[in-house]
């Protein structure tokens, strides 16, 4: 399938918002009765919501190509919100393997101000190394990437950024909440600062603002200089509600005036606002008006109840809004749905193999060459007392014990493959105390193989493990540990055993090099046990061509 170029892929918060009318925001210890519920008057909503898909939602309807990447849970709440990215044609690279989806209870005053409690759950919980090996193709794709300061790990904002930079990708940082809030429960002030530096353009909330400059006072664009004079950003934009909003940019700094409407909520006007920057910036717009599209696009947000909107009609609500001719193009749902959000693309199968590659090479570099040489050692130590070579494994290692049971017969050492769970059930009987057996395992911690190994050892045979876990179970058990560790599994999801698996074939491919030096092994064994097949043929041409010479 061919590969679309996104308009703008972002990361961070996608929420599931649980909306309550209230006659005010109460303080601490005070209670206070909702209005009474009635569906007909929407006193009470759910809506999809979060900064980041809020501000890819509005976005959407100006009639850029968004996508979103991240985390969410298995669950309703993520149901809900791969639906609404569904409905605007969000296209989305999700994994669905976090602990909960996340929530936030929203209470909207009668003058549609508000007090927000949220529940991060699977937003917090995505890694740096899954920003890179899980998402990294679908990042490649943009023509802007776009991520917060506000549920996100810091060092996971990091590797968005930094990843960014790498392919020459433009970034903006959404600064949502302020420094004091963000160190500690985010990560440090190191990796903030460092962030802030990283992005190209940064949107800071106010109350951020006056934190990141402290004793510049409390004016917008003197602070929004101020920032850029310090992180070295393209821009800065700050916004100020009904204020509008000040951009310190090359060359220019200015303030530009709010529109008047009635607030009805103001509830994600900052994330409307972020994507009129966006659409400014893709239309290549003069900092002035791509200052008055953002304005406007938070005006129009703030007349509903909600963060997320609910269809393109307020595209033109904007335009109209907005004042003059723009070009932005109609958001077309029904032309796009033949690209799935999730599709593999070759780009996916390239980043694959970059990881890949990346992570056979640390192996390489840490590879405990001792250990290989010591296994060779108790293999021929027990081979010499009439011992026997067996290989396990479960699930995708059983297939490389067979192989490399196979394999270390073709070079001289006599191996059986030996089935886990059947020497659970009688098996264990082809297991004699002088024999050895190797153990593969990635994670070490395997119930089936560890009862198995358990057995191993009961029966007296020497154990050997390879794993990438030196803290596993199997570890413990094993005789002598090959460790084999791989960081990341690669692919769109991360999970299935791929790199981990090349990985232990790699060990076991170099074991077999050292028992084939160790054997001493001519070209004319070779020959004798490779009767048929392209390479039997070859062993016999070279292994009769050298008979010649010594003939000769």
């Amino acid at each position: 399938m061919a590969e679309h170029k996104l308009d703008v892929v972002g990361c961070g918060s996608m929420v599931v918002d649980m909306f309550y009318r209230t006659p005010r925001i109460i303080r601490a210890d005070e209670k206070i009765l909702l209005h009474a519920h009635s569906a007909s008057a929407a006193i009470e909503r759910t809506q999809v919501g979060g900064l980041v898909l809020n501000h890819l939602g509005w976005a959407r309807v100006l009639g850029l190509r968004t996508g979103i990447f991240g985390k969410l849970g298995d669950d309703r709440h993520g149901e809900f919100l791969r639906d609404g990215m569904e409905h605007l044609g969000i296209r989305h690279h999700l994994t669905f393997d976090g602990s909960a989806s996340a929530f936030a209870t929203i209470f909207v005053d009668t003058h549609g101000d508000r007090a927000i409690y949220m529940s991060r759950g699977a937003t917090g919980e995505l890694t740096p190394a899954e920003v890179r090996s899980r998402h990294g193709a679908f990042i490649r794709r943009a023509n802007l990437v776009s991520t917060e300061i506000s549920q996100l790990p810091l060092r996971t904002v990091l590797a968005i950024l930094l990843f960014a930079r790498t392919h020459s990708i433009p970034t903006i940082l959404d600064v949502d909440v302020p420094p004091s809030d963000a160190i500690g429960s985010l990560g440090t002030r190191a990796e903030l600062e460092r962030a802030l530096k990283l992005a190209t353009y940064l949107k800071p909330a106010k109350s951020a603002a006056r934190e990141l400059i402290a004793g510049n006072g409390r004016d917008p664009l003197k602070l929004a200089e101020a920032i850029r004079a310090k992180y070295g950003n393209r821009a800065v934009i700050i916004t100020e509600g009904d204020k509008g909003c000040s951009i310190a940019a090359d060359g220019v700094a200015f303030r530009v005036p709010a529109f008047k409407v009635k607030q009805i909520d103001s509830t994600g006007a900052g994330d409307a606002f972020l994507a009129g920057i966006f659409a400014g910036l893709r239309m290549n717009l003069p900092w002035e008006k791509t200052g008055r599209l953002a304005n406007a696009a938070g005006a129009i947000c703030v007349t509903r109840l909600g963060a997320f909107p609910s269809g393109f009609e307020v595209r033109d609500e904007i335009v109209d809004l907005y004042g003059e001719a723009i070009a932005l193009r109609r958001p077309r749902i029904e032309a796009d749905q033949h690209e799935p959000g999730n599709e593999i693309s070759t780009a996916e199968v390239e980043e694959f193999f970059d990881v890949a590659l990346a992570e056979l090479a640390t192996l390489r570099s840490g590879m405990n060459f001792a250990a290989i040489a010591r296994t060779v050692e108790v293999i021929r130590t027990a081979l010499g007392r009439g011992g026997r070579v067996h290989v396990t494994g479960v699930g995708k290692p059983e297939h490389v014990a067979r192989y490399a049971a196979s394999l270390f017969c073709s070079i001289g050492t006599p191996a059986t493959f030996l089935h886990a769970t059947e020497t659970l059930h009688g098996s264990l009987g082809q297991v004699h105390p002088r024999d050895v057996v190797i153990a593969i395992s990635n994670s070490g911690n395997t119930d089936e193989l560890l009862s198995t190994a358990s057995a191993i050892r009961e029966q007296g045979a020497q154990l050997i493990a390879i794993t990438g876990n030196k803290e596993s179970g199997l570890t413990q058990l094993a005789d002598l540990v090959i460790h084999a560790p791989v960081a990341q599994e690669g692919g769109g999801l991360g999970l299935a055993p791929r790199i981990s698996v090349l990985g232990e074939v790699f060990v076991l491919a170099g074991l077999s090099v050292a028992l084939e030096v160790a054997h001493g092994l001519t070209v004319e064994e070779y020959s004798r046990w490779h009767r048929a097949g392209t390479i039997g043929e070859a062993a016999r041409r070279i292994a009769e061509a050298r008979s010649s010479r010594r003939r000769a």
